[in-house]
């Protein structure tokens, strides 16, 4: 088994977690020795703990078990991101009760996915499964965040990619590491949400499915006021 975390004692004598890789599913799921092995390892562990933190995400259930671990711990928990949070991994970052995030470190939130075979009512099943866990996950975002749970919704939906200043602005992090200008712990408050100015709420957002339509939809535009003998001439300079 491959574990994704490991506990150590730093050099000032306080314990931290290194957290890093894929959220496994296949060490979680149906296999109760692995988060019992976790919530062991946690458990030896007195007082605060820093967590470094850098996962692409994987199982969101496993990420959700991690979670409430880790807000159960009896010490102060201090998340670093020092690479990336992003999908599951972030409901993790949300864990701390000081979110930090590298300058150069991305935070990213999405709706969840599964892969589902069946008639059509077991398709409506899936349907209303993702979207009571996609309920479930927002419940983690709104407890960090000072936004709405429908600005959290529309954020997932668009598949929304945050820098260090965004997702301290949005309310994702709580501060910048080593940011000289706004120490770690300075209490800086979130910024209020503005919903009545969407421009204040503008992260990095990337979607697969919209920039491939919007693509689709540009070529097709061009296409009409393009002859077809132009287009397949320049078609076959893109064979290799």
């Amino acid at each position: 088994m491959n574990k994704f975390w490991n506990f150590k004692n730093s050099e000032n004598g306080e314990a931290e977690l290194i957290f890093s890789g894929p959220i496994s599913d296949e060490t979680w799921w149906g296999d109760e020795i692995t988060p019992t092995m976790f919530r062991d390892e946690l458990s030896k562990v007195k007082g605060n703990l820093t967590i470094w933190l850098n996962s692409p995400g994987g199982d969101c259930f496993s990420a959700s078990q991690i979670y409430t671990m880790l807000r159960n711990h009896n010490g102060k928990i201090t998340v670093k991101i020092d690479g990336i949070a992003a999908s599951a991994a972030s409901v993790v970052a949300m864990a701390g009760d000081e979110t930090l995030i590298s300058p150069t470190g991305m935070i990213m939130i999405h709706n969840p996915m599964t892969f589902a075979a069946g008639n059509k009512s077991d398709m409506e099943k899936a349907i209303a499964v993702l979207d009571e866990v996609k309920e479930s996950i927002i419940n983690a975002y709104v407890r960090k965040t000072s936004l709405s749970r429908a600005e959290i919704s529309r954020l997932m939906d668009e598949e929304t990619w945050m820098n260090a200043e965004k997702a301290l602005q949005l309310g994702f992090a709580d501060g910048i590491l080593f940011d000289e200008n706004k120490p770690e712990n300075s209490g800086i408050p979130k910024p209020e949400p503005k919903p009545d100015k969407p421009e204040n709420l503008k992260p990095v957002t990337f979607s697969a499915s919209r920039s491939r339509d919007s693509l689709l939809q540009k070529i097709s535009a061009h296409a009409n006021s393009v002859p077809i003998e132009q287009l397949e001439k320049r078609l076959n300079l893109l064979k290799f």
